[in-house]
């Protein structure tokens, strides 16, 4: 499964929203130069993330993305499917049934059993990804590092 760029900068963001003070809100600019990253591409996936309550959006000068709830609330299989959708990656397209070795109807009455695993392995990849919030992620990362993100988000010292 290879899913687009902007998944990662998604993940990223909202981990980093995560790191800042109650309260305080990220520019969809202010993200983008963080990561070095197109802005207009990436206030559209933010927007995507507002959509499915991941993140709050406020406008003004002052404006910006927060997280909409707390962080042990997000799991990490909410912001991808905000971005990807929740549709399998896999497409069963019946070719058992085709070209010179196509079985006959009657021997395809069940699923074929590739598109039962698939499923059931992109089953699993949610059930994951699920387990996994916003907090458990800010868990594993160095105590030093939210102090360290707001600093260099924001340009304070």
């Amino acid at each position: 499964m290879k899913l687009p760029v902007s998944t990662e900068w998604v993940l990223h963001c909202a981990a980093s929203l995560a790191q800042i003070e109650p309260g305080e809100t990220a520019s969809a600019t202010r993200l983008a130069e963080y990561f070095d990253v197109p802005a207009a591409y990436l206030a559209k996936q933010l927007q995507a993330l507002v959509r499915a309550g991941v993140l709050a959006a406020t406008t003004g000068p002052r404006g910006g993305f927060q997280l909409a709830r707390p962080a042990a609330q997000i799991s990490l299989l909410q912001i991808v499917e905000a971005v990807d959708g929740a549709s399998s990656p896999y497409v069963c397209r019946e070719i058992r049934q085709q070209g010179r070795g196509a079985l006959p109807p009657e021997a395809c009455q069940d699923r074929c059993v590739l598109a039962r695993r698939m499923d059931e392995a992109h089953e699993a990849w949610r059930e994951s990804l699920a387990g996994v919030s916003l907090a458990d992620v800010l868990a594993d990362i160095p105590a030093t590092a939210p102090a360290q993100t707001r600093s260099r988000l924001f340009g304070r010292r």
